[in-house]
């Protein structure tokens, strides 16, 4: 009975053993693989392109969603054995040897502890880069909208600021073409009204004086007749002149 049980429990440690070298070799396969991604992370954000598709859809991401799965398997079985152990451990007939079983116990779930542990911060590690990476993205995304968007907004204002620049040029020619318009109208308002002050002027004078403008039409007649008399008179010494050459 003895050795059946003794039996039983190094093949519960062999399990133990196996599950736990297991663990070990996936445990350091996944930390490489997260410093791996954490590593291509910052030399993709190093970089300005964001042509790199987000951890969720890489290969690496689904290799990480396997990994975590076959470690949690792991660790679900070795604590399994682990609890297989200690109910050996409280079979009636072991006592005598319960201190060196409960040592080694022990040391199996310290190591089960460690191992959990290191997955879990390795895990949370993984998990948050992959957080950090998506809401990057997102807002990679929401920039290059807003830049997008920006641009055309900014082409569609040159436009309209030129259009209401160009009206406003025109809306200053057209007042300047009206001002000097009304200008010039006030001006030859102004200059007619003169010349109807002058002629009425005149013709008051003309019809308050009749002698005065007796006096001027004989002073016109006078010297028009005068114009007449040098007329002839030079007429008639240029005939001579001529007769007097040729002859």
């Amino acid at each position: 009975m003895a050795g059946g049980g003794g039996n039983h429990w190094e093949d519960l440690r062999r399990q133990a053993r196996q599950l736990e070298n297991e663990l070990d070799l996936k445990l350091v396969s996944f930390s490489k693989l997260c410093t791996s991604y954490s590593s291509s992370h910052d030399r993709h954000h190093g970089d300005s392109s964001d042509t790199t598709p987000l951890l969720n859809n890489s290969t690496q991401g689904r290799l990480f969603e396997t990994m975590a799965v076959e470690i949690e398997q792991l660790l679900a079985k070795l604590t399994g054995v682990n609890d297989k152990l200690a109910e050996y451990i409280s079979t009636p007939g072991v006592a005598s040897q319960n201190a060196a079983l409960m040592h080694t116990l022990q040391r199996h779930r310290d190591i089960l502890q460690d191992y959990t542990h290191e997955f879990h911060k390795t895990k949370g590690n993984f998990l948050a880069i992959r957080e950090r990476e998506d809401l990057l993205g997102s807002v990679r995304k929401d920039i290059e909208s807003y830049k997008s968007s920006s641009g055309v907004n900014n082409r569609r204002t040159e436009v309209l600021l030129k259009e209401h620049e160009h009206l406003r040029n025109s809306d200053r020619l057209i007042d300047d073409t009206i001002s000097i318009a009304m200008a010039t109208k006030e001006n030859m308002t102004s200059q007619r009204g003169m010349l109807k002050s002058i002629q009425s002027r005149v013709n008051t004078l003309t019809n308050r004086f009749p002698a005065i403008n007796n006096l001027i039409q004989r002073i016109n007649l006078r010297k028009r007749r005068d114009s007449l008399i040098l007329g002839g008179v030079i007429g008639v010494c240029t005939i001579l002149l001529l007769l007097y050459a040729f002859h």
